[in-house]
């Protein structure tokens, strides 16, 4: 059964998550204002930028870097910079 929220991302209501997908205070923020469409989107710039800065997610200071970038993509509405990447035009 899908679930219907209102995303911060999107601006809009859209389909939740199922579950809760990030753990904490962040992860239930996450579950409640961030959409499956919203979440698909920061997974794909996730990649780009794990792969970009060479981050390590066995590396503590690394996962606050994504996390931080995150939180700026999902909530604050900050596009994620990424070194040598251009977004195609719209």
């Amino acid at each position: 059964m899908s679930r219907t929220i209102f995303c911060t991302y999107l601006q809009r209501d859209a389909e939740g998550q199922d579950f809760q997908l990030y753990p904490g205070e962040l992860g239930k923020r996450i579950y409640n204002e961030i959409s499956k469409e919203a979440w698909s989107k920061w997974m794909a710039k996730q990649t780009m930028l794990i792969n970009e800065k060479k981050l390590n997610m066995m590396n503590v200071a690394d996962r606050k870097v994504l996390e931080q970038e995150m939180v700026n993509f999902l909530f604050e509405g900050k596009e994620v910079h990424i070194d040598g990447y251009t977004p195609p035009e719209a």
